[in-house]
């Protein structure tokens, strides 16, 4: 799904009310009603709704919601200048209907609201055009919505918030539980400092020209499930274990062996075919025993991986969980980036090694996957101070080197070397937890040995290991969750994608 900027999306709307044709006001009741299909499918549509509208677009889409809800009431907020004509018209539908409908006029008549007790409240203020702080009425009405203690939702973005721009104003933007956003999620939800605004993202379909949507240039995309069908290869009836490739998991060090073993695990969790473990003596026994599957090359050396590396024969080579930083180790990487005769997935260790040997970062073969945390991405690329200097740091950094970089984060983005972001949509905070990464590296390690491309292999990956965290966290909450029940749970993922795909029977 392409990331459109406000501009965009104002040209779709004009696109699709001048050649579907529709009536603009018409077009803005289709928003709203997908807004009442999505509170009926959450389960609140027979609760009290107060919406709080602007007297712009936005708030036109907020009466439009107010007038297909059973309890509903209207607090119009003046934002000064004209009002906008769809506005207008669906004020006088409003109070045709019945609906209460009152005007926050001063300070003092916002400090007298008493909200019903369980009402849910829906923030319709300032739409994605806005580019300047609210005012002082409209400032005041967001702080009023934010310390109520109610469930808020945001429809299209919450006020305050700038759609392209970085803007933070902690006392000046709604923080929302959930945010029903109009068929393309806005970048600002998916960077870290911007994004607990808009709380829980739902993008709704509200018909918009999908042909003028696709003649849209655009270089940032949210995968969802829908681009993950795409891209999935259902298995062939005629294949066996060769088919699906031979990964080497180059991980492991004195203490940190588990960091190997949920690496390999995941690695077979997602598919690969065999999987051969390079890891020091001293992880030898554990492997083994914990996963028989697994084949081992146990190094020379007992505490810590010291090489050679056998690295020709296989489809990819994952390295880094659990590599600890030893010299004698870091030369071994160095031949490893050298002499590869795989696709490399680069973790943890690995990358903190290339940290300390910056010059190392030209032996990089072109796509490979990296697979930093924020951190270790700042050590790698230099730090940042914002989110969107992160983000160009980031695209700098695959164009440079040609290489794949997965930024681990509440919206894991992957950036390619042609300038291509995609923000992932699925995971949950209790994937913050020890081997996590870990499992995202035999993910996506798995994926590439079965002839996924660098960019599928790392966009779907990162999706998989999302989800699997999802449905890891709904068994066993998200405190619970450790990184061996998202391995567990892939199985789980795998079927949900196949079973979205039609005529792709289980056995």
């Amino acid at each position: 799904m392409k990331i459109l900027t406000a501009r965009q999306l104002r040209q779709a709307d004009a696109y699709t009310i001048g050649h579907e044709p529709i009536a603009s006001v018409d077009l803005m009741e289709r928003a709203a009603r997908a807004c009442a299909e999505e509170i009926k499918r959450m389960g609140l549509y027979e609760r009290t709704f107060v919406i709080f509208c602007g007297t712009g677009n936005n708030g036109g889409d907020g009466l439009a919601l107010a007038n297909l809800l059973p309890q509903a009431e209207v607090c119009i907020v003046p934002l000064g200048g004209k009002r906008s004509p769809d506005f207008e018209t669906n004020l006088v539908r409003t109070r045709k209907n019945g609906i209460r409908v009152s005007e926050i006029s001063s300070l003092t008549y916002l400090s007298a609201i008493r909200l019903p007790e369980q009402c849910v409240l829906v923030d319709a203020i300032f739409g994605t055009g806005l580019s300047r702080p609210p005012g002082e009425l409209a400032a005041a009405v967001i702080g009023f919505i934010n310390r109520a203690g109610r469930t808020t939702i945001a429809i299209d973005i919450p006020s305050g918030l700038f759609s392209d721009e970085h803007n933070i104003d902690n006392e000046n933007i709604i923080n929302a539980h959930h945010t029903f956003t109009f068929n393309s999620p806005k970048r600002t939800f998916l960077l870290t400092a911007s994004g607990n605004y808009a709380g829980m993202i739902h993008v709704l379909d509200i018909g918009l020209d999908k042909a003028f949507i696709d003649s849209l240039p655009a270089s940032e995309y949210y995968t969802d499930a829908a681009a993950i069908r795409q891209i999935y290869r259902p298995r062939k009836k005629f294949s066996h274990k060769g088919t699906y490739g031979h990964a080497l998991i180059v991980a492991g060090s004195y203490g940190k062996g588990g960091a190997g073993m949920l690496a390999a695990k995941a690695c077979l969790r997602a598919g690969a075919g065999l999987v051969t473990a390079h890891l020091p003596r001293c992880n030898y026994t554990a492997m083994q025993s914990a996963l028989p599957e697994v084949m081992v090359q146990a190094d020379a050396d007992e505490r810590v991986i010291t090489g050679p590396v056998q690295s020709e024969g296989y489809a990819v080579i994952a390295a880094g969980p659990g590599l600890g930083t030893d010299i004698r180790t870091q030369e071994m990487l160095k031949l490893l980036l050298q002499h590869a005769g795989a696709p490399l997935v680069l973790d943890a260790d690995a990358l903190n090694i290339l940290s300390e040997n910056k010059n190392w970062l030209s032996l990089l073969p072109e796509e490979s996957i990296l697979t930093p945390h924020p951190g270790e991405f700042s050590r790698l690329a230099g730090k940042s101070g914002s989110d969107l200097e992160q983000l160009r740091l980031q695209v700098e950094f695959s164009q440079r080197y040609k290489v794949y970089v997965a930024l681990k984060g509440a919206h894991t983005r992957v950036s390619a070397p042609d300038g291509r972001v995609y923000y992932n949509s699925t995971g949950n905070p209790g994937m913050a937890t020890a081997g996590s990464g870990d499992a995202l590296t035999g993910v996506i390690a798995a994926l590439r040995a079965q002839g996924y491309t660098a960019l599928d292999s790392a966009v779907m990956g990162v999706y998989l290991h999302g989800l699997a965290g999802d449905m890891a966290a709904r068994k066993k909450s998200e405190e619970s969750m450790i990184s061996g029940d998202l391995v567990e749970c892939l199985a789980d993922a795998f079927k949900s994608v196949r079973e979205d795909l039609p005529g792709i029977p289980f056995a």
